[in-house]
């Protein structure tokens, strides 16, 4: 219910905020689409120095150390603090994905129930679990991807014990999220993609190369500009996220102008549907990848609040699609395979920059109802995920952690030595 109430509250706040300043009269919507995300993200950062600091970034890193650090324990204000604070950030045009925040904001719900139910250390330590994979088939509306994610992620190894009620809460998760807003996908694919001529797989393969080497650029770049923020004194801190608003805004006045596209600001799935679709002419595809890749790294390394899975799905979409012209040009394969292209390469960088193999595959198949794109996806995913680990050891979220000097233990999660040892939250800078 809350993470539902998350996405309507961001989809309300777009409408008021950033969709009424591109539609500005004249050349108003210009300063306006510059000014709104720079305003957005100065409340934002303000919010963040001042009332609720855990609250930045995605959410994934902090739920990661909740649970290997802090028996699972993910402050109730932070959750809250996210709640507000994303909305804000989406609504006036961040590039940024909701996905990993309503990881944290379930993650919080799960916690404080499991305190206020007095469960014992490692109970509330699988609740936090349980909360992440209510939001992920919440956020994606894909139950069977948030059970993988989940374990992948956060658990780390098949732990049986805390299955049954990851697999519980995710298909609960989903049919509440499906009740209230329709029993369909979040892309309506109009023609059910096939792999085509066997020819194409050579094509998938390349594919899976390029997304490996897109999502370590992605990953280098943006823990670089993170990590620039983090030591530019001119400013203060809480200044920083409304220059990435200033980047982002810029870049979504070019893409409007250039392409009459946007999916720069927010999520991009609008305009990642058109490309599903093989709708976008092959410069739009490949200006609209870099934009976003950019208007991400700087909305993120800012220190403003979002995730990435989204703006890692519309980077994919748009660099297959750019393939698949390459594709159908090279081999003469039918004009349709550009929007399987765009399909799989959605997949392919989700894999390489986010590493969970599993997920990216059947996260693919949930959030569009196409399942004949099997081998491809297999194919392209695993390729970008192998050469990414093989290039880069460290997933972006354990990078990142480490950018704020945590390393989490590999394997079993630290367990308190006394039961009645306080929790510490941990806070990252």
């Amino acid at each position: 219910m809350v993470a539902v109430s998350f996405h309507r509250a961001i989809n309300i706040a777009e409408s008021l905020f950033i969709n009424r300043a591109i539609a500005a009269p004249h050349f108003s919507w210009i300063y306006w689409c510059i000014f709104t995300p720079a305003v957005g993200g100065l409340a934002v950062g303000l919010a963040l120095r001042f009332w609720v600091p855990g609250a930045v970034g995605s959410g994934v890193p902090q739920v990661k150390v909740a649970y290997a650090l802090h028996a699972g324990y993910v402050p109730l204000r932070e959750a809250f603090g996210k709640f507000v604070l994303c909305v804000i950030q989406l609504g006036t045009g961040a590039s940024s994905g909701r996905e990993g925040p309503t990881i944290q904001i379930c993650a919080g719900i799960s916690s404080w129930l499991a305190r206020a139910a007095s469960l014992s250390r490692q109970s509330q330590r699988r609740m936090a679990a349980v909360g992440v994979a209510a939001g992920i088939a919440a956020a994606f509306n894909a139950p069977i991807a948030a059970v993988t994610f989940t374990l992948e992620e956060v658990i780390g190894d098949l732990d049986q014990t805390m299955l049954s009620g990851v697999i519980v809460a995710a298909a609960i998760a989903a049919a509440v999220e499906r009740g209230i807003l329709g029993q369909h996908p979040v892309f309506e694919i109009q023609r059910a993609y096939t792999m085509g001529a066997g020819s194409s797989l050579l094509s998938y393969a390349v594919l899976g190369l390029l997304s490996s080497l897109v999502a370590v650029a992605f990953t280098d770049s943006l823990l670089g500009i993170r990590g620039a923020f983090k030591s530019f004194t001119a400013l203060p801190k809480w200044a920083h996220p409304m220059m990435g608003g200033l980047v982002t805004g810029t870049l979504a006045v070019l893409a409007i102008t250039w392409l009459k596209q946007n999916g720069i600001t927010g999520g991009g799935y609008s305009t990642l549907a058109v490309a599903l679709a093989g709708a976008l002419p092959i410069k739009a595809l490949l200006l609209l990848c870099l934009l976003k890749f950019a208007a991400t790294a700087f909305s993120y390394g800012s220190g403003s609040v979002g995730g990435i899975f989204a703006p890692s799905l519309f980077i994919g979409g748009m660099l297959g699609g750019a393939v698949g012209y390459l594709d159908v040009r090279i081999f003469h394969h039918p004009v349709d395979s550009i929007g399987a292209f765009a399909l799989v390469g959605m997949g392919a960088v989700f894999a390489g920059i986010i590493r969970a193999p599993m997920t990216s595959v059947l996260i693919i198949f949930e959030m569009t109802g196409s399942y004949g794109l099997v081998l491809p996806l297999m194919i392209a995913n695993m390729s970008a995920y192998a050469l990414a680990r093989h290039w880069r050891p460290l997933s972006i979220y354990e990078a990142l952690l480490q950018q704020d000097g945590v390393v989490l233990p590999h394997g079993k999660p630290v367990t308190p030595e006394k039961e009645d040892e306080p929790f510490v939250s941990e806070v990252l800078p």
